[in-house]
Parts: C-alpha cells; sequence; structure tokens
C-alpha cells in the first residue's frame, strides 16, 4: 500500500499539470476594399495574392469580410484552402454588390446555420436604413468548433459611414438580435468595420452586451486600422471584434505584415483577437 500511495503521489500532480485547456480561438476582421475601385498601384489584381498569403498565414477558424465582391470571395476560396464562405450581395439578397461574408476553416469547424440581414426598419429585404447612404447587411453563422466540440456565433457587419442614424440604429438593431438569437447562451462574437472612432456613444448598447477586445485584451493593439494605403496614422481604429461567453481575450492585434512584397492588403490593417473558452 505504502508503493502504491507513493506511486500515485508521483503520478496525478504530473496528470494534473498536463490537463491543457482548449486552445484559443482566432477570429479575424478584414475590410478588404471592394475589387472594382480604382485604386492605381494597390488595385485588387496587384494585391489578391497578398490577401491569399495572409489569410492562410494568420490562419483564423474564421473571419469576416467587409465590402467584398463575389469575384473576390471566389478567389480567396479557391487560393485559401480549407476555406468556404456564406454571405450574400447587399443590393439584391445574391450576387449583387458587396458583401459581408464570413469564412471559416472547414476542417477545422462544422457549419450549422447561418443567415443575412439588413440594417434597416425592414431587416428580411434588401433596403436602405434610416439615413444611410448605402445598403447594409450582416451576416451570421452558428458554427462548431472542432477541436473543442463547442459551439459559437460569429456576426459580421459593416456600419454606414455617412449616417449617424444608420449607425446608432443598425447598432441597436444589432444588439436586439444578438440577444434573440441565442438561447443556448454560446459564445458570441461581432466583428466589422463600424465606421466610428471607439468613444462613440452609438457604441453604449454594445458595450453593455459585449466586451471590447481592443480594451480587454491581455495585450492590445490601439493603432490605426483605415490607413488610406500607409497615408493615414495615428487615428484610432475603426475596425471592432466584440465576444461575450468567453473567460478572455488573450490578444487584440492588426495585422501590419507585408505580403508578397505588397505593402498593403487592404486600405484597412485587418484585425485578430485570440478567445479563451
Amino acid at each position: 500500500m505504502k508503493k502504491l500511495a507513493l506511486l500515485l503521489a508521483v503520478i496525478l500532480p504530473f496528470a494534473v499539470s498536463c490537463k491543457q485547456e482548449p486552445a484559443p480561438l482566432k477570429v479575424m476582421s478584414y475590410n478588404i476594399r471592394y475589387g472594382t475601385a480604382d485604386d492605381g498601384e494597390h488595385v485588387w489584381p496587384k494585391r489578391r495574392e497578398a490577401a491569399a498569403a495572409m489569410i492562410l498565414d494568420q490562419h483564423p477558424l474564421v473571419f469576416g469580410v467587409q465590402e467584398a465582391l463575389d469575384f473576390q470571395l471566389e478567389y480567396l476560396q479557391e487560393n485559401c484552402p480549407p476555406y468556404k464562405y456564406v454571405g450574400v450581395g447587399r443590393e439584391d439578397g445574391i450576387h449583387g454588390g458587396e458583401h459581408m461574408a464570413v469564412f471559416y476553416d472547414s476542417e477545422n469547424a462544422e457549419l450549422e446555420n447561418w443567415g443575412t440581414y439588413w440594417l434597416s426598419e425592414t431587416p428580411e429585404v434588401p433596403s436602405f436604413g434610416w439615413d444611410a447612404a448605402c445598403k447594409r447587411t450582416a451576416t451570421w453563422v452558428l458554427l462548431k468548433d472542432l477541436k473543442t466540440g463547442k459551439h459559437f456565433y460569429f456576426v459580421n457587419t459593416h456600419l454606414d459611414h455617412v449616417g449617424k442614424e444608420a449607425r446608432r440604429n443598425g447598432l441597436i438593431l444589432l444588439v436586439e438580435r444578438i440577444g434573440q438569437m441565442n438561447p443556448e447562451g454560446y459564445p458570441m462574437i461581432l466583428c466589422g468595420d463600424f465606421n466610428v472612432y471607439p468613444t462613440d456613444p452609438c457604441l453604449d448598447d454594445l458595450r453593455e452586451l459585449m466586451e471590447d477586445a481592443r480594451e480587454t485584451a491581455a495585450q492590445t493593439d490601439l493603432g490605426t486600422t483605415w490607413h488610406d494605403w500607409g497615408k493615414v496614422s495615428g487615428t484610432p481604429g475603426i475596425d471592432y471584434i466584440f465576444y461575450k461567453g468567453f473567460k478572455a481575450c488573450d490578444s487584440f492585434s492588426r495585422v501590419t505584415e507585408e505580403y508578397l512584397e505588397t505593402p498593403f492588403v487592404s486600405d484597412h490593417y485587418p484585425v485578430t483577437a485570440l478567445l479563451k473558452y
């Protein structure tokens, strides 16, 4: 018995120390800059290979893109295996116009449900909201993390760049929908280009519901996200990752690296977060 007790005293602490927490969930928000923009040396055909290289290097389990046109989505899906995407065009609910699409690593995540709605008074149909200059949408997915077996919701959006009421009411709608769509109480992530600085009061209601990764991460990055091809610096970020239902956020960072000798993958720096279950 003494030998058994001695053996257990040696083995049990080792077994406990070997028990690991689930790996953090890496997510990303990427305003890709629409592919027909007249951007000179930064046009989509000159940076698309770098964009794919960035995604493969960063390798988030899931990421949302803003401003993406259908041919950009198809390029990324073809050149970034094993990623697949869901989303619709904001103009017609099919292919027309920009997509707020969500990509997920299909080898490590299982898509269980998804949908898109418009940030407007009639969210189920393609429509302008309030004083918005453009139709604005949110795309959501319910994913199962195959490595951990855990489910989570991920929502991707792009708030209007002109309409203050559209931004404020669009966020109110998002908060309401997020509150209604998750009866299971799964962890939830909201990402996107919000077109406002962190001090804007339109974020107040959202901050009551979710945590801002930029503000709560153990390691964070407060730098500029919209940089206009390197012309803008020193301004607060306008691209966000909010979350709820996770223990903590280990890091929030911008992706500022150069890929394939291409200085920028967009006029925005993508942002990533590591979320701890």
